[in-house]
């Protein structure tokens, strides 16, 4: 849920908006995002001109990568996934942060807004480096800092709404979510009728494997399936390679935190598969697909809604299509020398 802690006198106008008291108006704010999320967000509330700052993985929209940035990893993301999941479990045991903030260009910067999270430390910054960060300003002139930890569509969409009332974009953050909101039902409702609900396991890694937590098995609910293994509102968790081979999945979507369609097959196809991979029903009907994580599941952002819609065309093609002129990324059935394919209807 998103939290706000203030740390200005904050005064409401007769229009509804919150600002800094004997400062500049909302018009000129200065925020700062340590989030891609909640960039996405700003940017799709029409804030995107007021972000001066944004982390290494700001990448959507486009825009925003050509923004400062203030985070680097202190993993290698180009590794593979045995080895940064060694490089985090390292840090972590030596109680050191997987992420470092650039103190000085946020002292730099003068943000009005810091816009972070408190889900996950290896998703962004821990509050501890930025409380750090923040105590070089001077005690009245410290940001405001919102902080969006979602962990179901419903918390994301109130953080959109949120998020846009800090940024002065109130309406538009109401707009958004309830438009969020209406895609996500309309899916659902398409698929409401569909028999049988397909048993779908999601990987949100290969080496070690863990399935996809918080809001993706609910994605997999309202797209008309069963996800076998995770649990709605629960972080993704490790599992063993047999228990993903005894649930028996009828369809894997592959979707590693962090990585595009590409990525995620290239890693797949070097990930060593244990005896009896091969006999689950999801691979003898080749429906194992490679999915843009980044785009549709991994960031509690916007794009969500799409990832439901496209679940649903993975698993129920007959009854919900994806418009490959308005969906920004697509499912690759792994293994098929055909590029970019939509789903295999069931036999």
């Amino acid at each position: 849920m998103l939290t706000v802690r203030r740390r200005r006198c904050l005064n409401r106008d007769s229009t509804g908006l919150q600002h800094v008291e004997g400062e500049a108006r909302i018009g000129s704010m200065r925020i700062v995002s340590l989030l891609p999320a909640a960039t996405e967000i700003l940017y799709a509330v029409g804030a995107g001109d007021s972000v001066v700052g944004v982390t290494h993985e700001c990448d959507f929209p486009a825009e925003a990568a050509k923004k400062p940035a203030l985070i680097r990893p202190r993993v290698d993301p180009a590794a593979l996934p045995a080895e940064i999941d060694r490089q985090v479990r390292e840090l972590v045991g030596r109680r050191e942060n997987i992420y470092a903030l650039d103190s000085e260009l946020l002292l730099r910067l003068q943000p009005d807004l810091v816009v972070t999270q408190d889900l996950c430390d290896v998703c962004a910054i821990s509050a501890d480096d930025l409380a750090a960060g923040l105590s070089r300003f001077p005690a009245e002139s410290r940001p405001r800092v919102v902080s969006f930890s979602p962990h179901s569509l419903a918390d994301v969409w109130k953080g959109v709404r949120e998020i846009g009332e800090a940024a002065g974009r109130e309406s538009e953050g109401q707009a958004l979510a309830e438009w969020l909101a209406l895609q996500v039902s309309t899916v659902r409702q398409a698929v409401a009728e569909s028999s049988p609900r397909p048993k779908v396991l999601c990987l949100e890694w290969f080496d070690p494997p863990y399935v996809a937590g918080h809001w993706v098995p609910e994605m997999v609910r309202l797209a008309g399936g069963i996800d076998v293994l995770g649990r709605e509102g629960v972080p993704s968790f490790r599992v063993e390679w047999q228990d993903a081979i005894s649930a028996q999945p009828e369809i894997v979507v592959l979707m590693s935190c962090g990585y595009n369609v590409e990525r995620n097959i290239n890693v797949w196809r070097s990930t060593k598969l244990p005896p009896g991979w091969d006999e689950i029903p999801a691979v003898r009907n080749d429906r194992v697909y490679a999915v843009d994580a980044n785009a549709n599941f991994s960031r509690p952002g916007p794009r969500l809604s799409k990832g439901v819609a496209l679940l649903a065309s993975l698993l129920h093609p007959t009854r919900v299509g994806v418009d490959s002129t308005r969906q920004s990324a697509f499912a690759q059935r792994v293994g098929s020398e055909t590029n970019w394919l939509r789903a295999k209807p069931a036999s």
